[in-house]
């Protein structure tokens, strides 16, 4: 049993990889957006984070595709299986997810308890979209994108934002 399980772990990890893969080779450069360079930690989830979760490839970001990357994030990241991520399990997520690079616990951790709940996680709504999705469908489109000032902020919220 003992030997199972890291084989497991392994297994999963290397799953998510060859899932992830594919969408990290095919990102596109977004419109009008420069490929190298330094970006402000408000833009940074425009750049590299969308066309990561983008799980059809259409270049319209949608609240589903952004949980269901959300949900495979929590997944690879909580080992234990407790349906909840310690510090040292979000650090995966950190790791894993290129968005989350700089993540802030403490953001997710809603009710400040030590430990992040699979909805604390999955439930946090994308700064992107928020920030880009003009009529409110849930979806971000590229003309949505084309027409969005980049003086735009969203509400102040504690820690990283998505």
């Amino acid at each position: 049993m003992l030997r199972t399980t890291p084989v497991c772990h392994v297994s999963i990890a290397v799953g998510f990889l060859l899932t992830v893969a594919p969408c990290v080779s095919a990102q596109s450069i977004p419109a009008g957006g420069a490929a190298h360079g330094p970006r402000s930690t408000k833009d940074a989830s425009s750049t590299n984070g969308p066309d990561i979760w983008d799980a059809n490839h259409d270049g319209i970001y949608t609240c589903d595709e952004w949980k269901s990357y959300l949900d495979r994030l929590f997944t690879l990241a909580d080992r234990n299986r407790d349906k909840h991520l310690d510090p040292s399990e979000f650090a995966i997520v950190r790791r894993v997810g290129t968005a989350f690079a700089d993540a802030d616990f403490g953001y997710f951790d809603e009710n400040q308890d030590g430990k992040i709940t699979h909805s604390e996680f999955v439930d946090k709504p994308s700064e992107f979209i928020l920030q880009f999705d003009k009529n409110g469908d849930c979806r971000v489109t590229q003309d949505e994108m084309k027409g969005a000032s980049t003086d735009q902020d969203v509400p102040n919220r504690r820690g990283k934002k998505f």
